[in-house]
């Protein structure tokens, strides 16, 4: 917090001089990030009350604020900020945690680190909008308002956290297909983004959409990092032509598994070629294909099937993994999109929208909140602690939210101690 403290202090102040300035662009900031980090919509004004009685408040020795704004004054301080000014805050963390090697714990089997891209909505409304939302027409004509980005996380097979990156907002420049917008957002993001991983190997995860030749050249040919998007038949017809092909002339390669979920065998079969066109046409872009196909052993029931396009070349040895980390996509919807709007971090919430760009940088707040408490999961002790023993998510949150209604802690450390010698656990040695 003191980290941002001092670089949000240098926030762009656009308040002409003479007008009311009596609460600083970083409180207010600061302010709007305490909301998400506590989740709680009604953290500040129990920090006024504290204040009031007290002379003290848990928004200072916490969050290090010099005064609490109003909500509406919070509103006012940061819709004329940008989303955009924020993404240094995330990579402050990210980068941190790759000096102190806490990053590795991401690193996949392909022996590179796997980012999966999506889309996610996070506002609409039929009536209030600003010059950034995107519209759409439903069915009965009815038009409406609304803020999508994208929101590439860190995943792993078998890690059950995510890390989010820095979002990229989608804007009404990028389109009127969602297509079009999520590919020309993704392209953006990696324009802006990609040094941050140049001296390591990336694999870029996603859905089927992302499987087309401009994007997958971008990353292959300008990034030199991989790619594995999902790749369907109705989207790719120029490719399951020649796959269809091959399969006649025994072309395609397969490896079998057999698996025991606890109730039943599972037959998985991969099937894979390398060196197939992505598209119809003598410019097409060569890449390599695979299939997972499960079912029910001793059946044809088939439990899951998907295919994915890449530029890793596919042997027996790593058929595999590849398939693993193609299907760690889902973490993206389950662990991200899921946990943001169901686990207390209501993105889908209006939290307020404004006229330049107060509901991205909201949004972009939320996020960052969510990072933090990630990167605490992982690397914290007492925090892991404290989560170990409390059980749920949302009992630790009431927790915090309950003792800092009432008490004055001096710092995070005093918190956490209060919280271990409340539940008679024995705090870590200095």
């Amino acid at each position: 917090m003191g980290r941002y403290r001092k670089r949000w202090s240098s926030a762009p102040d656009v308040r002409k001089t003479g007008n009311n300035t009596q609460y600083t662009v970083a409180d207010g900031i600061l302010a709007g990030f305490a909301v998400f980090f506590m989740q709680s919509s009604s953290f500040l004004a129990h920090q006024r009350l504290l204040q009031s009685k007290k002379g003290r408040s848990n928004a200072r020795s916490l969050f290090q604020m010099e005064e609490i704004p109003s909500d509406p004054q919070i509103r006012n301080l940061l819709d004329p900020l940008s989303g955009k000014y924020f993404q240094e805050d995330f990579w402050f963390l990210l980068d941190e945690m790759r000096e102190q090697q806490r990053l590795r714990q991401f690193w996949t089997d392909l022996n590179t680190y796997a980012i999966a891209l999506d889309g996610v909505s996070f506002f609409s409304s039929e009536k209030i909008s600003c010059a950034k939302c995107l519209k759409r027409t439903d069915r009965s004509g009815v038009e409406h308002f609304y803020h999508s980005a994208i929101t590439p996380v860190l995943v792993k097979p078998g890690q059950s956290q995510v890390l989010p990156l820095p979002p990229e907002f989608i804007v009404p420049q990028d389109g009127s297909e969602k297509q079009d917008c999520e590919r020309v957002a993704a392209k953006r993001w990696l324009l802006q983004h990609h040094r941050h991983f140049d001296d390591y190997a990336i694999t870029y995860l996603g859905d089927d959409l992302y499987a087309n030749q401009p994007l997958c050249q971008l990353i292959d040919e300008t990034y030199h990092q991989f790619f594995l998007f999902v790749c369907k038949p109705e989207s790719h017809s120029g490719l399951y032509e020649r796959l269809a092909f091959l399969e006649k002339n025994n072309g395609l390669e397969t490896v079998s598994d057999r698996h025991w979920n606890g109730k039943h065998g599972e037959i998985w079969r991969y099937r894979f070629a390398n060196q197939v066109p992505l598209r119809i046409g003598k410019d097409a872009l060569q890449v390599n294909w695979l299939e997972l196909v499960i079912t029910k052993e001793g059946t044809d029931e088939i439990l899951h099937q998907n295919s994915f396009v890449t530029n890793h070349a596919i042997t027996t040895a790593n058929v595999v993994p590849l398939a693993q980390v193609g299907r760690t996509r889902w973490k993206i919807e389950n662990e991200n999109h899921n946990t943001l709007k169901t686990k207390g971090y209501h993105l889908e919430h209006n939290f307020g929208h404004g006229q330049q760009d107060l509901a991205n940088v909201l949004a972009t707040l939320n996020l960052l909140a969510f990072l933090i408490h990630t990167i605490q999961e992982l690397c914290e002790p007492t925090y892991q602690r404290l989560r170990r023993a409390l059980g749920a998510r949302k009992t630790f949150f009431n927790d915090l939210r309950a003792l800092t209604r009432y008490v004055v802690f001096d710092s995070w450390d005093k918190l956490f101690l209060f919280m271990e010698e409340g539940l008679e656990l024995t705090p870590l040695p200095p």
